[in-house]
Formats: structure tokens, C-alpha cells, sequence
């Protein structure tokens, strides 16, 4: 194939594993790069009080077993098959636990908790500035460090009988990480430890300074590894061999390897959860006026790679897959995902309804805590139809508003868009995404780039595959979906949606 090692006797496989927001995720994948087996499991969503979010981490740790049994059984192989795992996560969701019992001490606090947001305000004034310059992260309650502050308060004064010293810290990877090595690595990779707001991102270290401003002791948090490495080995007794963790990704960088965009000038956009879209920025941290976020895309050890660490841009856009979901199960619009796309096409146009994708506050490029989610324009002439509408327009509008910051940052306009995630599904999305960006967006035949990605990178790690662009030369482009002549309407109506996120803004 040319992306293939020699080495590597057939039939073996690599097992990616991706531990998301909404759900768990397990999937193999053979010499070729193909998919032969996968397993997925929802994960229980707590809401404790309004605007906060948590998830179970025993659920979290159960449902990872379950389904890398699953995705064994189903591809009718040996676990002895499988040799080597890629592990992908949802990024700054993080919790506590004793290292002693192996209990969490609380739920995880999830990526979209708006908690802290208090604790981000009243360290504004004093730290923001530094803040970003040690991390290029903005001051949000989205990242793990207020998060972590939250949880080891609650922790000292509910649970006096715990002992710091036994407790560790971490975001979700390194908690399966610590489960699946049979609680031997507390470990992260580079991409996750960006994302916690405690890391340095010129030396790659958890800083003292940010670490002291947080109040957490340097000796909860995991060694922070290259991404794509030895984490060790599984225990033997949740598969019956021991299989070795090649790589450990954010999600979102896993995305960016498994697009191929490994390199300045490259970009996608996954519509998750959220939207995120990432631009490589090579081997140099680049800054952005427009509160794009600096991160690392991720590393490699230096004896494997001439330059071991990738930057990257990113904005980050909290509501997408989540108002699908809302307009399922909150308001019940819908009553599954893929509705949506039909209820769009049934009308013509909004009917002059706009929403702002604000239910978990607003990321890039305003990064709001206080915006919350909103439907402007409604008449007695509003349908179903035309909410539905403009829910899926407010989502490429958003992307719309990162794409534009961006371009601004680069000096040169984005040319293609890459996408990935559930709701690149929705043609009707996607074609006004390609409309209102006026430029072609291009859909991969496998959505789950993600695990793709993580999976790649895995099996690049040890060797599976020893070619990365010809490995990536072979993925196939399901449709490029090209700017039609509705593009007029479309950017017009992205003037009035700026004009509804302004009085949504500073509300809550």
C-alpha cells in the first residue's frame, strides 16, 4: 500500500479510542487503515443547576472497558491481535480522585460548566494578560484550572478526611489512562496538558506561577508526555493481554492529525458538540489579536521526529451538536438529529428568525460567559421550520466568525474548508456553511476523523504504518460541497445574526 511496515505480520489492528462529550467511542482499524469493528455508548449527562455540567468518571472508566470488549467480540478477533491503542478525549473536562481507593472525589466538571465563571472574573483584572501569554489560553471557566481550583475547595472543606497526598488530578485521559495501565501511569500528553491552563506552552511544563494564582499543589497533576509515545501498557485483565498506549490526543488535535493537517496553511472544522476549528501553525507559537486560542496540535519525541512539537490556532465554538440535541430533547422540535436537515428545506428562508447558539455562553472570538442562547425575530408567521432553520444557519455563522478571524491572523484566506463530526452529516448545513463562507467545504467518506486520527497516529507510534502522507493520501473525499448563487442571502443574513449575538451578550 506504501503506507504499510513490512514488519508487521497480518492480520493485526489498532484500537482507537475516543472518549467524547455525549459518548464513548471504540473503534478498530486494519492495515489499510480501514475501519472493522466499532462499539459506541452514550454517556449520562448530570445538570446539577443551571449552566453547570458534570459526568460520571466510574461511568466514563466502565463504559471504556464495555466497549473495548465490544469492539473485540464484533470484529470476531484475539485481543492478542490488537497491538497498539490510540486513545482521543474530550479536552479540559477533569476531576479528582484517590489514588489509594481509585475513587473519584466528584463528578468530572465538563468543558462546557460555566461554575467558575465568577472565579474567572474576579481574576481579570490581575492575571488575564498573564495568563495568556504563559498559555495562550483566554481567562475562561471553560479550561480545567478554575475547574480544578473549584473541586479541591470543595474537596477540603466537605471531605476533611482526604488527604491531598493521596489525591491526584487530571482531565479524562489521564484518569483512563491510570484506570487502563491498572493505576500505574498518571500521565497526559502535551495537547491535553495545553488545554488545562496550567501549562506553559513555550517549555511544555506545569508552571509554578499558574499552579500558585489556582492554588493547586504541583503534585496532583500528571507528567505531561509527547503525544505520540510509550504510556504504557494495558492491564492484562481488561482484555487479556497487555497492549501498549501509543498515542494520547485532545480530540480536536486528533482531528487535525487525521485530516492530514500537519503543516501551516491547513485547517478543518469539527461540528461536535461544539465547533472547533484548528489551523496548524508549524513549529512556532503564533498569537492572535482576535482571541483565538494558541495550543499545542501535538509532539513527538525528538529522536522520532525533525521538529517533535506542532503549534496551532484555534477557535473554539461551545453550542453546535448541543443545540441539535436541545432541539430534541429540551424543546422537542425534532425527534432525531437527521430531521433537521428536512425541516430546513421544507421553507425557503428563515421567515426572519435568528438564534444565537449562546446555551453554554459563547466562545470565539467574543468569549462571553454571561451571552445566553436565544431565538430574535419571531412572528405569529413563525413555523417549526424556520426555528429549526435558523438553529443550523446560527452554526455556520458562528464558524463563519472564527473563519474570518483567522484569515485576519494569517494574512492569507482560507481556500478549503476540511470538516468532521456528526453534524457535517446535514447537507443542508453543510451547503450554507460553503455559502456563506464562499468558499468549497470538503467532506471525508469516514466522519469519525477523530478516531481516525488517533488511531493513525497510534500506529504510526509503533510502527503499523511508516508512511503518514501516504496513509493520508488515501483517505476519500465523500463530496466538496461548492458556494452556489444563494450565497448573496446568506451573507447578508450574517450581518443581521451579528446584530442579534450583540444583545445577547452580557446577559446572564
Amino acid at each position: 500500500m506504501g503506507f504499510t511496515s513490512q514488519t508487521i505480520k497480518s492480520p493485526s489492528f489498532i484500537l482507537a479510542l475516543d472518549l467524547g462529550t455525549t459518548g464513548n467511542r471504540a473503534f478498530l482499524f486494519d492495515i489499510e487503515g480501514k475501519i472493522v469493528s466499532q462499539s459506541y455508548k452514550e454517556l449520562t449527562q448530570h445538570y446539577p443547576q443551571p449552566g453547570w455540567l458534570e459526568h460520571d468518571p466510574q461511568e466514563i472508566w466502565q463504559d471504556t472497558c464495555l466497549i473495548m470488549q465490544a469492539v473485540v467480540q464484533k470484529a470476531k478477533i484475539k485481543p492478542s491481535q490488537i497491538i497498539a491503542i490510540g486513545l482521543s478525549v474530550q479536552r479540559e473536562t477533569c476531576l479528582l480522585w484517590d489514588k489509594n481507593t481509585g475513587q473519584p472525589l466528584h463528578n468530572a466538571i465538563v468543558w462546557q460548566d460555566r461554575r467558575t465563571a465568577p472565579l474567572c472574573n474576579q481574576l481579570r483584572n490581575g492575571y488575564a494578560q498573564e495568563i495568556y501569554d504563559r498559555t495562550g489560553l483566554v481567562l475562561d471557566a471553560y479550561f480545567s484550572a478554575t475547574k480544578l481550583a473549584w473541586l479541591l475547595e470543595r474537596v477540603v472543606t466537605s471531605q476533611p478526611e482526604v488527604h491531598l497526598e493521596n489525591v491526584l488530578a487530571g482531565t479524562v485521559d489521564s484518569w483512563v489512562l491510570w484506570n487502563l495501565t491498572g493505576r500505574k501511569v498518571h500521565a497526559t500528553d502535551d495537547s491535553n496538558a495545553s488545554r488545562t491552563m496550567l501549562m506553559n506552552l513555550a517549555s511544555r511544563e506545569w508552571d509554578d506561577k499558574l499552579l500558585e494564582i489556582f492554588g493547586i499543589p504541583a503534585h496532583l497533576m500528571p507528567q505531561i508526555k509527547p503525544s505520540l509515545g510509550n504510556f504504557g501498557c494495558t492491564d492484562a485483565k481488561i482484555l487479556g493481554v497487555e497492549i501498549p498506549i501509543m498515542a494520547v490526543l485532545g480530540d480536536q488535535q486528533a482531528s487535525l492529525f487525521g485530516h492530514g493537517c500537519d503543516r501551516p496553511g491547513l485547517m478543518k472544522c469539527t461540528y461536535g458538540t461544539g465547533s472547533f476549528l484548528v489551523a496548524h501553525t508549524g513549529s512556532q507559537i503564533r498569537r492572535s489579536p482576535h482571541q483565538l486560542l494558541s495550543t499545542i496540535a501535538w509532539t513527538q519525541p525528538p529522536q522520532k521526529a525533525s521538529s517533535p512539537v506542532g503549534y496551532a490556532l484555534e477557535g473554539s465554538m461551545f453550542t453546535t451538536g448541543a443545540c441539535i440535541q436541545w432541539l430534541r430533547d429540551g424543546i422537542k422540535l425534532i425527534k432525531v438529529a437527521a430531521d433537521t436537515e428536512l425541516m430546513a428545506k421544507a421553507v425557503p428562508d428563515n421567515g426572519g428568525v435568528y438564534f444565537v447558539p449562546a446555551l453554554s455562553g459563547l466562545g470565539a472570538p467574543h468569549w462571553d460567559m454571561s451571552a445566553r442562547g436565544a431565538f430574535f425575530g419571531l412572528t405569529g408567521g413563525v413555523r417549526q421550520e424556520h426555528m429549526v432553520r435558523a438553529v443550523l444557519e446560527a452554526i455556520a455563522y458562528q464558524v463563519k466568525e472564527v473563519v474570518q478571524a483567522m484569515n485576519d491572523c494569517s494574512g492569507h484566506d482560507i481556500k478549503l474548508l476540511k470538516v468532521d463530526g456528526g453534524a457535517s452529516e446535514n447537507n443542508f448545513l453543510m451547503q450554507f456553511q460553503a455559502d456563506v463562507l464562499g468558499i468549497p467545504v470538503e467532506r471525508p467518506v469516514v466522519r469519525d476523523t477523530t478516531v481516525q486520527g488517533v488511531a493513525f497516529a497510534a500506529g504510526l507510534a509503533i510502527g503499523f504504518w511508516d508512511n503518514y502522507e501516504a496513509l493520508i493520501g488515501c483517505r476519500r473525499i465523500d463530496r466538496v460541497f461548492e458556494p452556489t448563487p444563494d450565497a448573496t442571502q446568506a451573507l447578508e443574513n450574517f450581518f443581521t445574526w451579528q446584530k442579534a449575538v450583540s444583545r445577547a451578550k452580557n446577559w446572564g
